[in-house]
């Protein structure tokens, strides 16, 4: 007889570990770089469009078959439909949390080498612009360092996940959300006051609709799916732990607090740049060099720079737990195995991955697949080709395929009015596949 499912205690530990899973790099790291890259506040208005539409829809739904199935990626589909046709949908997921697992935890690993960095160099002072980048160059491509704060951030996961959903999951993320919130809130707060922020609040806030294009449309739509962690099972793991309320609330409440962190980074980053004559558009570099430079140079800085840091470390264990979780309940789940003996072989496996991807860093070991470095080949299979495609194939599923009298007992059994639900099917059979497909090739540079 199998053990019954462990379940998250609190609506409250529900929301806070969903937002933690949602809450990552990708709003920290990512989405102001990706905003700077395309116009600013025209950008903002899209993407928050697009996350209340399309990001609302996907969570519910990835969540719904979380609930349903009462089971992690690998198992959920096979125990909707009985039969096994359906179960690569789970190991593109399973594979997807892996992947980004394996370079994720490295990036990790430098927001808490710059967290130290921000307290021995005093916030970077007195350094110029080049001599950040050599700093950034010399500590990534390094044969030691990158590689302890990487264990560093898997022994973290480790002790979470160890402890189980509730005692762990559930009750790190009720702890680590709040001070994130706080944190992010301050910086906010304190990037207001910075002489000459105001250039950054318009560029941020004030949008020019002439800057909206089919591309930048199809980019909001892929950092929306990024953002919300989105078709790699780790909000289905966390909605097969949820046996009671109501998904569709759940589900708003997430996407808005997603996007509220998301906002809110902008609030800290671009009067922050715009203050010191930082162009927002650098890319990836963005927070570990062209931050620092501003840190280096404000009234305050060290500890600006320290809660800063802070904040992209707390949001990075956030997320890879999610990621740690899915992998581990979804073996467990699958093969019956016990939950120590999963977690210590993934970790293992997980910290050869992730060596490999810091290696190929390094030109002198010129570690490329397909011309890429070990570390932006798996962004890029996992990011522009295994989560579209995996939410892809999840809505053909859902929209064509699953049982829709199913379908629709379980989600009105979830809180979900007969209208939406119409309105609901209406985009997961037919919008949703196409946004989707449109987003894919526009990211394969097809379209």
């Amino acid at each position: 007889m199998s053990q019954q499912r462990t379940q998250f205690a609190s609506k409250f530990g529900v929301i806070a570990a969903a937002v933690g899973s949602a809450v990552g790099l990708g709003n920290i790291w990512k989405f102001p770089y990706i905003v700077g890259q395309n116009g600013g506040g025209a950008f903002l208005i899209v993407y928050v469009v697009c996350v209340l539409l399309m990001g609302f829809l996907a969570i519910m739904t990835e969540m719904s078959v979380g609930r349903m199935s009462q089971a992690s990626p690998l198992d959920a589909f096979r125990k909707l439909t009985g039969n096994n046709r359906w179960t690569f949908i789970g190991a593109m997921g399973f594979f997807s949390a892996f992947m980004i697992l394996g370079f994720y935890l490295v990036v990790a690993g430098w927001s808490l080498e710059y967290l130290v960095q921000s307290v021995t160099t005093f916030s970077f002072n007195g350094m110029s612009t080049e001599q950040l980048e050599e700093n950034f160059s010399v500590f990534s491509t390094a044969s030691v360092r990158p590689y302890i704060w990487t264990v560093v951030f898997i022994v973290l996961n480790v002790v979470v996940i160890s402890m189980g959903v509730q005692k762990g999951i559930e009750k790190c993320s009720e702890i680590l959300m709040p001070i994130l919130f706080l944190v992010i809130l301050y910086l906010a707060v304190s990037a207001f006051f910075l002489p000459n922020s105001y250039a950054g609040y318009e560029f941020y806030l004030s949008p020019d609709f002439s800057k909206i294009s089919p591309s930048v449309v199809l980019s909001a739509l892929g950092q929306s799916f990024f953002s919300l962690s989105l078709g790699i099972g780790a909000i289905l793991t966390y909605g097969s732990y949820i046996k009671e309320g109501n998904i569709v609330h759940t589900s708003w409440q997430i996407c808005l607090l997603d996007t509220l962190i998301a906002f809110l980074a902008g609030l800290v980053i671009f009067p922050s740049v715009f203050a010191y004559g930082i162009e927002p558009g650098q890319g990836p570099s963005l927070a570990f060099i062209a931050l620092p430079a501003v840190f280096s140079q404000m009234p305050g800085g060290i500890a600006f720079s320290i809660l800063f840091f802070l904040l992209i470390s707390i949001a990075a264990l956030t997320s890879t737990i999610s990621l740690f979780e899915t992998c581990v309940a979804s073996i467990v789940d699958h093969f019956n195995l016990k939950r120590g003996w999963t977690l210590a072989a993934i970790s293992l496996l997980l910290l050869l991955t992730c060596s490999l991807c810091c290696a190929s860093l390094n030109p002198a070991l010129h570690l490329t697949v397909f011309g890429m470095t070990v570390f932006d080949f798996f962004d890029y299979l996992t990011s522009d080709i295994l989560l579209p495609l995996g939410g892809l194939v999840m809505s053909i599923f859902l929209g064509w395929c699953f049982s829709k009298d199913k379908f629709h007992k379980a989600l009105t059994e979830f809180g979900m009015p007969e209208w939406l639900f119409r309105i609901y099917m209406v985009f997961v059979r037919f919008i949703v596949p196409v946004v989707i497909l449109l987003v894919m090739l526009q990211q394969l540079g097809l379209f």
